[in-house]
């Protein structure tokens, strides 16, 4: 996370920022992630190639102390970055079935989501420089959902149950519960819309 950190606040203009623990990188397709041997951090630029060439090899030297730095190129880089926009590494896993993602502030995304792990066995990784978390929980009556809100509270964040089982779903919300004022202006405004209560009753929000 620290290297997250320094490489968005550089002056090298990072467009990503994601990190994979050692479990979930050896599940990549790409074969310098998967085989690296452990949790990988990986950074995007973008821009021309002179551009892009003069500010990684900068980058690289401000970050060596962190460790060693492997350069993507054009398909693997494409492979790897679709892989965390389509959260592959969570496809398939049926040990930990339950699939969270979780908006925080980045700097409070490994210290939530650690908190959650010592609760909840699963998986994680992180994308958006920390701000963004998958979580891949263990079998749970509630999916994790009170576990999982309390910390996101508590982070000031929020959290959406993206994929669970169909009685799962039917007991926990999917997305963050609205609470005080915010619930208070939602109703009006949907009561405003549909002052019958016909248009999807509660999908969304239960009661609204």
């Amino acid at each position: 996370m620290k290297v997250m950190a320094k490489a968005l606040g550089s002056a090298y203009d990072v467009s990503a920022a994601a990190h994979l623990p050692a479990a979930v990188a050896g599940r990549s397709v790409v074969d310098y992630v998967s085989a690296s041997g452990g949790g990988i951090t990986a950074l995007r630029l973008e821009g021309t190639a002179a551009s892009v060439e003069h500010r990684m090899w900068a980058l690289r030297a401000e970050l060596q102390s962190f460790g060693e730095a492997e350069e993507l190129h054009s398909r693997n880089s494409r492979m790897f970055w679709r892989e965390i926009r389509d959260v592959r590494p969570f496809v398939g896993q049926e040990k930990v079935p339950n699939v969270w993602r979780l908006s925080v502030p980045p700097s409070a995304g490994s210290k939530t989501a650690f908190a959650i792990l010592e609760e909840c066995r699963g998986e994680v990784f992180y994308d958006w420089g920390g701000g963004l978390i998958w979580l891949a929980l263990a079998p749970l009556t509630d999916a994790g959902a009170a576990t999982v809100r309390k910390f996101v509270g508590v982070a000031g964040g929020h959290a959406t149950l993206v994929r669970a089982g169909r009685d799962v779903r039917a007991r926990v919300a999917v997305f963050q519960p609205l609470e005080g004022a915010t619930a208070t202006v939602v109703k009006g405004i949907k009561d405003g819309f549909d002052p019958n209560g016909v248009l999807n009753p509660g999908r969304m929000y239960e009661g609204i």
